[in-house]
Order: structure tokens, then sequence, then C-alpha cells
């Protein structure tokens, strides 16, 4: 993916919840060295902590409801088009895009993943990677296609797990390193 004629692509965030990484995309695409321009945040919940942060920095925001979604899925795709939306960065996005709209931004949608994949797709990871007495976890940011976490990925980052860990502990762990790899994983597409 390129940048267009030396701008910033124009980007959207989807996201279910409080948007932890999606404000750090945001702090990110203000900052010089950064490819895209935040130009949309989308939310399948209206109640998502992260709509009113986007909002606080004038970002356009939609809300399409959950049970609705897979009707309303066109309506987004048109609104996308409209706002020339280039990239969709995945960021707690709790809901599966079907294959049509993801045909539709082919190689335009990354998501980040609090597992090592291909190991542990799907939810619950933490914990799942603490029943298993895993040594390591971590994030990974991928490209999203047909099948659930198993696009190419980008970017990952192994993380230690230690004798006193928790699911919780390593939640917030993983978390941290999300926010510092989904930036670098930008930075390598369009470099």
């Amino acid at each position: 993916m390129k940048r267009y004629f030396g701008r910033k692509v124009i980007t959207a965030i989807f996201i279910s919840g409080r948007g932890s990484n999606m404000r750090n995309l945001i702090d990110f695409s203000i900052t010089k060295k950064s490819p895209i321009n935040i130009n949309l945040v989308f939310s399948n919940n209206k109640n998502a902590g992260g709509l009113k942060y986007a909002k606080e920095k004038k970002i356009n925001t939609i809300c399409l409801d959950n049970k609705k979604f897979q009707i309303l899925e066109n309506k987004l795709l048109k609104i996308l088009k409209e706002k020339k939306i280039k990239l969709i960065c995945l960021a707690g996005f709790m809901k599966i895009l079907s294959s049509n709209f993801i045909k539709k931004y082919d190689g335009k949608i990354i998501n980040i993943h609090p597992s090592l994949l291909p190991k542990y797709k799907g939810l619950n990871t933490h914990q799942r990677v603490m029943d298993n007495k895993e040594k390591y976890t971590g994030c990974t940011v991928h490209y999203v296609n047909s099948r659930l976490d198993s696009g190419k990925i980008i970017i990952q980052k192994k993380i230690k797990i230690q004798k006193n860990d928790t699911a919780v502990k390593i939640a917030k762990k993983v978390l941290m390193e999300e926010h510092k790899i989904y930036p670098k994983a930008i930075l390598k597409i369009f470099s």
C-alpha cells in the first residue's frame, strides 16, 4: 500500500469498546511521521467509550446498532466510499465483517489481536494462554481476510509470562505492547 501523492492515507478505525488502541492511533496519526489521517471512527456499540474521545478530537463518528449490523453493512460501505476511506484499522472491533465487505476492502483492513497468531484465534486469549501453561504470549497486527484471525501477519511482539502472572496481568502487559506495535505496523505497511 502506498501514500497518495505524499499525502496521508485517509483512514477509519472500527471499535466496540473503550478504544484504547483507537486513542493511541489517533495520537499517532497527528505526528509528522504518521502516514495516516483518521477521518472516521465507526462503532457497532453506541455506548463504546472510544466514541466520546473521537468526538473530542473532532473526528467523525458513526454507530450502527449491533443487531442490525449485517443489514446495515452496505450503508457503511457507502459511507466509507463517500469519506474516501483507503485503510480500515480494527481496534477492539467485536463483529465479524462479511466476506463481501472484506472483498471491497481487500488488503486494506488490518487488525490487532492479543495473541501470537496463529495461536489463540478468537476470544478469551489470555485465559487460554494461562490454561495451556504457555511460556510466552504477545500480540499480532495482521491483514484481515475472510477467515477469523488468519490474515497475513504484519508484525508481532512476544512477551515472556512470569510465574506470578494471571490472565488479567497478561492482558495489561499485552495491551501496552499493542499500543507500541500498531503504529509500527502502519509505518511498515507504508514504508
